[in-house]
């Protein structure tokens, strides 16, 4: 009896130890492969990653675990983990709009499709001097309501001059005006706006000077905010608004981006050069001077931008716009409140229309929409215009402080809000060389993080955020058009937010991952 329970122990005993060995030995290759984890997570296998860095692709598999980057390199599936097979497609970071309009319609539209089809998954808002306001009751009914993309904002300084000046903005403001400006704007940025945007060749800021720029630029720089401007001048001016920029950037020691830029008129078209030249000399002297561009030879915006003393009477600075900035049969109609059947059609198409010359045409539909807008109080046009050329595009978007953007809607009427990233992968990076593919993704993640001072996102690294796209680098490009300004781009596969995919296939999911991006050291609201 004894030998008998001696050997059933013993066997026992053998057993358990072997069950023991095995099972730490699973646990630990378990461990060793990251496995041991509640949220099994889902591999992607198969692809060329390109980081964001500007470095060159490598093959690679990349590990996503609670919305995180855990792992990347020559990795295996654990057991129970969704692996997703890349079919030898690249692999980038979420793309970074930084000038983005998609807070005008990010309620109504919030699965962004027009940003997540192009791989896009941070817009950066409150451009060109608008701003949401107040910025606290934007962000907390955004918390509430998801969209598919994250989103950061700065606080726009037309915004801040209308709550202060009301409809009395064509002026200089006061000591004491400017003043309550910078409070209300210290407000602002303690919900975490990102910095201060202007827009100094639109109503009411192209009626401020410099001062007033430079004193609110410094209450932004003190919080560690950041500086983004739609210049006073695109074309007349163009120089003396590249100086002023400059100027914010050095006296106030915080980075500063030009906003989709460019050279708009016709005896700046070949000079991007000296351009490039002088921002390299800023940059060379400490200035962080930046910029964002869009792949497109037209632009959109009002048309009183082409006036800068909006005067629409004056037929000799029409004529001007027309010889030096946009010749009437390269201007039409994107949104025309007064008369819709306008839409679409070119200025020289409704001048036939109205029968009248081009010059009394304009100031028509100028002074018609001037009637309805203070009939309704809002804007009530917009025209896409034709002002650059293709090789000064190429120049400036090739610089090495240039980033994308789109400069675009959820619902644009212009081609760049549906299709200015993957014109710039295929059109420009693959097509015509202007750039290496990885440093057009470079300039829509790595870059645009730097530029936005977002620290989390833009790399496919260890430990950030699991914002990715998915394309197949051999189709990837735009189809929006002017006459079709929604049509979706191909090539671009599959965009996960958060580790949340969000866009497959030409389809959006039903995720709404999107997070509110505040300045780095500003916490969030409480729930």
């Amino acid at each position: 009896m004894k030998l008998n329970l001696s050997i059933t122990l013993s066997i026992t005993l053998s057993i358990t130890l072997a069950i023991s060995l095995v099972s730490c030995t699973e646990h630990d290759k378990k461990e060793q492969l990251g496995c041991v984890n509640d949220a099994p997570g889902f591999l992607l296998s198969n692809v060329q990653v390109i980081d964001g860095s500007g470095s060159p692709a490598f093959a690679a598999s990349v590990r996503i675990r609670d919305g995180k980057i855990a792992e990347i390199g020559k990795l295996e599936a654990c057991v129970g983990e969704t692996l997703i097979d890349g079919a030898g497609q690249i692999l980038a970071p979420g793309f970074i709009d930084t000038h983005s309009h998609a807070d005008t319609l990010i309620f109504e539209h919030p699965d962004a499709l027009s940003a997540v089809s192009q791989g896009i998954t941070t817009v950066i808002v409150g451009q060109d001097g608008d701003s949401k306001y107040p910025l606290a009751e934007f962000y907390s009914k955004l918390e509430k309501n998801p969209a598919t993309v994250n989103l950061a904002s700065y606080v726009g300084h037309n915004t801040l001059r209308r709550k202060v000046l009301g409809n009395d903005y064509k002026r200089l403001a006061t000591d004491e005006e400017v003043a309550r400006m910078a409070k209300l704007l210290a407000s602002e940025l303690a919900s975490g706006a990102i910095g201060l945007a202007t827009g100094l060749e639109y109503d009411p800021g192209i009626y401020s000077e410099t001062s007033e720029v430079l004193t609110l630029a410094k209450v932004a720089a003190e919080v560690g905010g950041r500086y983004i401007s739609h210049i006073r001048s695109e074309d007349r001016w163009f120089e003396d608004s590249i100086d002023e920029i400059i100027h914010i950037g050095r006296e106030t020691g915080m980075p500063v981006q030009i906003s989709h830029i460019k050279l708009a008129m016709t005896r700046l078209w070949g000079r991007a050069g000296e351009t490039l030249a002088k921002l390299d000399a800023a940059r060379a002297d400490g200035v962080k001077i930046s910029a964002d561009i869009y792949p497109y030879e037209f632009w959109q915006s009002t048309m009183m931008v082409l006036l800068p003393e909006r005067d629409y009477t004056d037929r000799a600075a029409i004529k001007e716009v027309f010889d030096q900035l946009a010749p009437a049969e390269g201007i039409w109609m994107s949104r025309y409140e007064p008369n819709p059947e306008y839409v679409g059609k070119r200025l020289t198409e409704i001048a036939q229309l109205l029968e009248m010359d081009t010059i009394d045409a304009f100031t028509h539909i100028a002074a018609e929409a001037e009637r309805w807008k203070q009939e309704n109080g809002r804007s009530a046009e917009m025209i896409i215009a034709t002002s650059m050329k293709d090789t000064d595009i190429d120049a400036l978007m090739a610089w090495e402080g240039t980033n994308i953007c789109t400069d675009g809607g959820l619902q644009d009427l212009h081609p760049r809000g549906a299709g200015s990233f993957p014109r710039v992968l295929g059109h420009f990076a693959r097509d015509r060389q202007v750039m290496s593919l990885e440093t057009a993704v470079h300039k829509m993640s790595g870059l645009a993080a730097e530029h936005m001072g977002i620290t989390d996102r833009g790399l496919i690294r260890v430990g950030m955020i699991a914002d990715q796209v998915l394309f197949d680098p051999d189709t990837v490009n735009d189809r929006a058009t002017p006459e079709d300004s929604l049509a979706l781009s191909k090539g671009i596969t599959s965009v996960w937010v958060g580790g949340v995919l969000v866009y497959q296939q030409g389809a959006v999911t039903d995720a709404r991952p999107g997070k509110i991006i505040r300045r780095e050291g500003v916490i969030a609201s409480p729930k």
